[in-house]
């Protein structure tokens, strides 16, 4: 068997040996130099004991062991709690539903190939899309409970915000990346942009607007149980609570559960994502 598996890696093909070409080698291996030297001299400049993470593994698994465990399980089985769960996946969803229904149409607007007006209205979707992508969720959070004070309200929009950009993005570049023949078809018969965009876009990019669409709540969830810890209210405001109580069981607790749902959340979408895939 051997004797066989060397005459056949004999007889196959031969090494092909590569000179040093210069200068397209040499740029390349001098960038790939120069990203290394960078990085050793931003960790040389911020001063990170790069030390410390040897150590700092006994140090997290003390910090597990000794603070956080036992997890106070009966406290995130209160009813109180679980009304807080509910808070927050009501949260997720309002805030992924009114931002994929506006994303649509600014995605629209942000699509070069589709745009209405390719000097006004594309700049200004690009420029609303990007506005809504560049801040963090947690920053929207914190400037609508300033403006609207502590609740779900503010949640609900900044997670609204967060998901019109998330979602516009990716709906825009799914509209520059349809076959342009069925649209230069129904524009030859005199149709306008809205009988276009129906007829000739929405039946290529159904099936992927419904996993974006599915991703995008998925995302909006893990965001949901964050943002309630700046105000929002929810599970991210029993989190905040504990933390600064220095409560660690029930922190413990109150992460586990954030965890498991995040974990449910993530097989519903993937089987969600899955029975969209079998329907193209």
């Amino acid at each position: 068997m051997n004797a066989q598996t060397n005459s056949l890696s004999s007889q196959g093909a031969p090494r092909e040996w590569r000179r040093f070409h210069f200068p397209r080698d040499f740029v390349r291996w001098g960038a790939l130099l120069g990203v290394l030297v960078f990085l050793a001299w931003t960790t040389e400049y911020l001063g990170i004991p790069l030390e410390r993470f040897v150590t700092m593994w006994p140090k997290l698994f003390g910090v597990f062991t000794n603070r956080y465990y036992p997890p106070d399980i009966n406290y995130v089985l209160d009813h109180d709690y679980l009304a807080s769960v509910v808070d927050t996946i009501q949260m997720a969803y309002l805030g992924m539903l009114f931002g994929v229904l506006a994303a649509i149409p600014l995605a629209w607007f942000a699509a070069f190939n589709m745009s209405p007006n390719r000097f006004v209205i594309y700049p200004a979707g690009r420029f609303v899309l990007m506005c809504a992508r560049a801040v963090h969720e947690t920053i929207w959070t914190i400037l609508f409970v300033t403006i609207l004070g502590f609740g779900m309200l503010a949640g609900v929009l900044a997670l609204t915000v967060f998901c019109i950009g998330f979602a516009g993005k990716l709906f825009a570049e799914e509209i520059e990346a349809i076959d342009p023949g069925p649209v230069e078809a129904m524009r030859a018969t005199g149709a306008n942009q809205i009988q276009v965009m129906l007829y000739g876009v929405w039946p290529q990019v159904r099936v992927a607007f419904t996993g974006i669409a599915i991703y995008t709540w998925d995302v909006a969830f893990r965001a949901a149980t964050v943002v309630g810890f700046f105000g929002a209210g929810g599970m991210g405001w029993y989190l905040k609570r504990n933390v600064y109580q220095i409560e660690s069981e029930r922190v413990a607790a109150i992460l586990l559960s954030i965890i498991a749902l995040v974990m449910v959340s993530e097989i519903v979408s993937a089987w969600a994502r899955a029975r969209v895939a079998k329907a193209k």
